[in-house]
């Protein structure tokens, strides 16, 4: 039920909709002081949310600091949380936007900073029909050049909770050594650092996949609306609001 009510929060947590009901309760709205009001506010929501200089500075402040690992400290293992691959209809696998975690992963890998990596990714979809994404992220390590026994499967989770769940459950049936590094991306690492620290398992951070960055700020940008902010702008409310609804259900 949980996962189900996710979807839907998930959906709500799109400023685009919030514009669209707006303007369609004005026009069905008698009332003409409303219309008025629901006109303005729908205004300011689409100047607010495709702003550039606000969602910057938002996602800055909201995303994890970058965190350098020396190559003289070794970990028993890499925990690498899914999201960054997918499949078509005929259930070939793809990387999404996301593919950043694959690659800092296999960086740290041959760096031999990570002895091994767990892969921990079922499937997001309400369905459940289409492959566990660790799958996939298995064959494309291997293309990569890291062995198959260094590599641990994890492929039921479908959130980040189950993400830590089914994670302790292999560490501890393989007795391995922590701390390990918990590998996501920057803006997600938040609500991953809490659900983790409420399982209970020793981590280090490793931040990485940034959508944001100071040096990406410009002038111009800040003058030039951007209408796709309006999708963009629901990866950070999720984050925001998926933690303190976490913490609420005692999840994290």
């Amino acid at each position: 039920m949980f996962f189900i009510l996710s979807k839907i929060l998930y959906f709500l947590l799109v400023p685009f909709y919030w514009i669209i009901i707006l303007l369609i309760w004005r026009w069905f709205s008698k009332n003409q002081a409303l219309k008025k009001r629901l006109l303005i506010l729908a205004i300011l929501f689409l100047v607010v949310f495709t702003n550039p200089c606000i969602y910057n500075m938002s996602n800055l402040a909201w995303q994890s600091k970058p965190i350098n690992l020396s190559t003289d400290k070794k970990y028993e293992a890499g925990i690498l949380l899914g999201g960054m691959a997918g499949y078509d209809k005929n259930n070939r696998g793809y990387f999404g936007d996301n593919a950043d975690r694959f690659i800092q992963t296999a960086n740290l890998y041959h760096q031999r900073i990570i002895k091994k990596i767990i892969v921990s990714g079922g499937t997001g979809s309400l369905n459940q029909e289409e492959p566990a994404e660790a799958f996939f992220l298995r064959a494309q390590f291997i293309a990569n050049g890291v062995n198959d026994s260094d590599i641990i499967i994890e492929s039921r989770s479908r959130n980040t909770y189950e993400n830590a769940i089914y994670s302790k459950k292999i560490i501890d049936s393989l007795q391995l050594k922590p701390p390990f590094v918990l590998i996501t991306s920057a803006i997600h690492m938040k609500r991953s650092e809490n659900v983790f620290k409420k399982t209970n398992i020793d981590y280090i951070s490793f931040p990485c996949d940034y959508k944001v960055n100071e040096e990406n700020f410009s002038f111009d940008e800040y003058l030039i609306p951007n209408i796709s902010l309006l999708n963009k702008w629901s990866f950070l409310l999720k984050e925001i609001v998926g933690l303190y609804v976490y913490k609420l259900t005692g999840k994290a």
